[in-house]
């Protein structure tokens, strides 16, 4: 009941978490601001959800994008209370070596420099108004562990807990929390577009039964926790990264039970392996 008559603005809103976010933050009694670039599948969205809503397309990494939709949920509500900055792309599946610079450029654009726009203008809407609320960033369990592909999105994830830290001292003396989740493998289209490729789409139920619940997460699980964070019964959270990875950021993968030898070794290991050679 603490979100009833709230206006949440949400980025990335036409994807999987973000749509879930929508449809979990109208149920409660929110009135939203959804901006995605996909203008027309934020359309569609605002049509189902059970509370008005605002639709804005744009893209997050520009900064008049990002403006723009905030002036627009201020003129249709008169201001805007919460925050949900969820927009973000994988880039490609590709070796390091291989990764391009416009490649790198585009994925820390929207996962990093868009956070940070999307944490700016939130504040400077909150000093406008003379107050607000909450903030939730999506992070990411990339934000909390590393690997040799998606070294772009890893890097930006990684960077979005540094904006976190920095946003939760900010906004702490003014009363805004901001909090992240950190999702595991939750079957979107985010990672659908590398289709058959190891780590993309096809294998996600796979990777994610090696997690202790093993399964995925689904979208409205995710939502149920970014609800807590905007609400007031985290009030006293702040600077928090929560992980929804069906304890995967738990696993301590050197023990037996966290798969302790349950691969086997790549042939690019052979340095460590020469047998292999």
């Amino acid at each position: 009941m603490s979100l009833a008559g709230k206006v949440c603005l949400i980025t990335g809103a036409a994807g999987g978490l973000g749509s879930a976010t929508a449809r979990r933050l109208a149920s409660e009694g929110v009135r939203l601001v959804l901006t995605d670039v996909d203008g027309d599948r934020l359309a569609a969205l605002a049509k189902e959800l059970p509370q008005e809503a605002v639709v804005h397309a744009g893209d997050v990494a520009n900064e008049a994008d990002v403006d723009a939709a905030v002036a627009a949920g201020v003129a249709a509500f008169g201001r805007i209370d919460l925050h949900h900055l969820n927009a973000g792309i994988p880039g490609p599946l590709v070796r390091l070596t291989e990764l391009s610079v416009e490649d790198w450029d585009r994925v820390i654009g929207v996962n990093l420099r868009g956070v940070f726009l999307g944490v700016r203008a939130a504040f400077r809407q909150y000093e406008r108004q003379g107050g607000g609320g909450a903030i939730v960033l999506t992070a990411s369990i990339a934000s909390l562990r590393g690997s040799d592909d998606l070294l772009a999105y890893q890097a930006s994830k990684h960077g979005v807990l540094g904006l976190l830290k920095g946003a939760a001292l900010y906004g702490g003396p003014i009363g805004v929390r901001v909090n992240a989740v950190a999702p595991g493998i939750v079957p979107t289209a985010l990672f659908g577009g590398a289709g058959g490729a190891p780590g993309g789409g096809d294998d996600m139920v796979r990777r994610a039964a090696t997690s202790p619940l093993r399964r995925p997460g689904t979208g409205e699980e995710i939502a149920s926790v970014v609800a807590f964070l905007l609400g007031d019964g985290a009030s006293y959270v702040t600077g928090e990264v929560v992980s929804v990875d069906g304890g995967a950021a738990a696993v301590s993968i050197v023990r037996p039970s966290g798969g302790a030898g349950a691969w086997d070794p790549r042939p690019g290991d052979v340095r460590m392996h020469p047998e292999l050679a």
